[in-house]
């Protein structure tokens, strides 16, 4: 049976799976859904000591998690740094056959994937400055209304339920008042 080595190229329907032989020898190439079904039911399918590699990206962290019991090793690799990639013909299988090679030689750098602890914090802090963001730009975007009408607006009073009355009584042109509520 011996070492398998995989590269999957991962899009958001489907996966593209290269398998090598020790020496290199291409055993097998396959399409599947990008489920953890499909993926699962073929890496149990290979037989032998497996190794996995893919880049990093939006499936990047559940593939992870998911693939990492059923192999001996997983390299979820940074994909600006495979310079072999980049060489001769592009396609999904390509890639996959690339990744595949450059995992049995040892050249890929894995990517730090750290516990789905860590995994789930950096999410939530990643969601949490998004909504700080969303929330500045309509706050600036309703003191924009106002100041485009020559209205003083300074301060947070804007922004309060309780005042909203007396700020939009000032809106006087057609349609404005909609967009500052």
């Amino acid at each position: 049976m011996g070492q398998k080595y995989v590269g999957l190229d991962v899009h958001q329907s489907s996966t593209v799976a290269a398998v090598q032989d020790e020496q290199g020898k291409s055993v097998m190439e396959s399409i599947m859904a990008t489920e953890a079904e499909a993926i699962g039911d073929f890496l149990k399918g290979l037989g032998g000591t497996v190794h996995v590699t893919f880049e990093e990206g939006t499936q990047a962290a559940w593939l992870y998690e998911m693939v990492k019991p059923l192999v001996a090793k997983v390299i979820v690799c940074n994909p600006r740094r495979n310079k072999l990639l980049a060489v001769g013909n592009k396609g999904d299988r390509v890639d996959a056959q690339k990744l595949a090679e450059l995992l049995r030689c040892g050249q890929l750098k894995p990517v730090y994937h750290g516990t789905p602890g860590v995994r789930l914090l950096k999410e939530l802090v990643h969601s949490y400055d998004s909504l700080v963001s969303d929330t500045t730009r309509v706050m600036n975007r309703v003191k924009a209304i106002y100041r485009g009408r020559a209205i003083r607006c300074g301060g947070r009073d804007v922004y309060y339920q309780r005042n909203r009355g007396r700020w939009l009584e000032q809106l006087t042109e057609p349609g404005v008042r909609e967009r500052a509520m």
